[in-house]
């Protein structure tokens, strides 16, 4: 931790003293061009809680306050484009302990290419896209309950100008005690429509893989769906499906659209994941979300390979504006496995600063229900949180 320590020191002493762009070139090294992009985010939350308490209490013990404070995110990343037709990345987060995206891509032509190392999964519109822009301080519970984010392996990618095409085979997380799971997964996109604020998006996408929990001592066979009331600070979770211990294979089948007309922008998912078990019956849920956001300022969004694309603010000096709203819904219940149910507005506020910071403020209303089981008596739990971030990037 102390080398990780030192790295974030070096990444933010680089990025306060250069000027404002969107990474720092480095040098060419061996053909390759190295540059070097980072993020910090901090968050403070404050919660109104109802039922369960949400102040932090990953340890055990809480702490009797109302609030986290805590840095969300500190990346480093490094980046190299050629020689020729070949690119790599190698990515770190010191908050997290964990490393970030790790690969190494060739590109065939202009949309063909392969990828090999740690990426991010052909799934979710919200997980592929960059966690800078992210339009609210969390994602959605559909995007945390079922996104399968960076696992190590390889990846096939095609397309055209309005159509893309992605295969993969994944294993593990390169961070050890983290997902598991050997496995496939595919991702289909179209958009008839994909000029900068003009795009109507579709997608469909597919992941496979073994139940497996790389932390468990007897691993095989694992699997647990959970997920935090839109508010990532916290480590409560009001629903929950419970611990599976005997699992074999979890899928997940996605789809999601967006629609963005000048400063406006629609977006949706939706998913459902089956879970087969070897002595029980089935397990399966469902959730989605929708959500609108609104440049105040008429800055638009564009698109590439199959996502979309936040655009800097047109006068730095006076920022980019964003209004955004979201409803997102999960329900954890299937015949005797009572995990609960969950839906969440969230009203956000995101002020982007020349072209290194950005602030977001959101207010999350939460309305959930859980029984312990099929005879126990329903749990209604409705907290309310206010949610800060102060970011900076480079």
């Amino acid at each position: 931790m102390k080398l990780a320590h030192k790295a974030l020191a070096l990444a933010v002493l680089a990025a306060l003293s250069s000027t404002a762009s969107a990474e720092i070139a480095i040098d060419v090294i061996g053909g390759s061009e190295i540059t070097f992009e980072g993020l910090l985010q901090g968050d403070s939350y404050w919660y109104d809680s109802d039922v369960k308490d949400l102040n932090d209490n990953s340890a055990g013990i809480q702490d009797g306050l109302d609030s986290d404070q805590s840095m969300r995110r500190a990346e480093i990343i490094f980046k190299g484009k050629g020689p020729g037709q070949w690119e790599w990345v190698a990515g770190y987060d010191a908050r997290a302990d964990k490393f970030l995206d790790v690969n190494v891509k060739y590109k065939f032509s202009g949309f063909t290419n392969i990828t090999v190392g740690q990426f991010k999964q052909p799934n979710s519109l919200e997980e592929l896209s960059s966690t800078r822009f992210n339009d609210f301080i969390s994602k959605a519970m559909t995007t945390n309950l079922q996104g399968v984010a960076r696992r190590t392996g390889v990846a096939v990618a095609t397309g055209g100008d309005d159509w893309t095409l992605t295969g993969s085979y994944m294993n593990r997380e390169l961070t050890r005690n983290l997902a598991q799971g050997k496995g496939f997964g595919a991702r289909g996109t179209w958009a008839p429509m994909h000029d900068s604020g003009n795009i109507f998006h579709l997608g469909l996408s597919a992941v496979s893989f073994d139940a497996r929990d790389n932390a468990a001592a007897n691993a095989d066979g694992r699997a647990r769906f959970r997920v935090r009331p839109d508010a990532d600070l916290t480590s409560t979770r009001l629903i929950d499906s419970g611990q599976f211990t005997d699992g074999d294979q979890i899928t997940t089948y996605g789809g999601e659209a967006a629609w963005v007309k000048g400063p406006i922008k629609l977006q949706a998912e939706a998913m459902t994941t089956n879970l087969t078990r070897n002595f029980n019956p089935d397990y399966g849920f469902e959730s989605y979300y929708v959500s609108g956001v609104w440049n105040l300022t008429g800055e638009t969004w564009s698109y590439k390979a199959g996502n979309l694309v936040t655009t800097l603010p047109e006068d730095p000096g006076a920022g980019m504006w964003q209004l955004g709203l979201r409803y997102d819904h999960a329900d954890l219940n299937d015949g005797a496995v009572t995990g609960g149910k969950e839906s969440n507005w969230t009203i956000g506020a995101n002020y982007y600063w020349r072209s290194n910071f950005k602030f977001a403020l959101n207010y999350v209303m939460v309305d959930s229900e859980k029984r312990a089981n099929l005879l126990a008596p329903l749990i209604k739990d409705n907290p309310n949180i206010v949610e800060f971030r102060a970011q900076v990037y480079w």
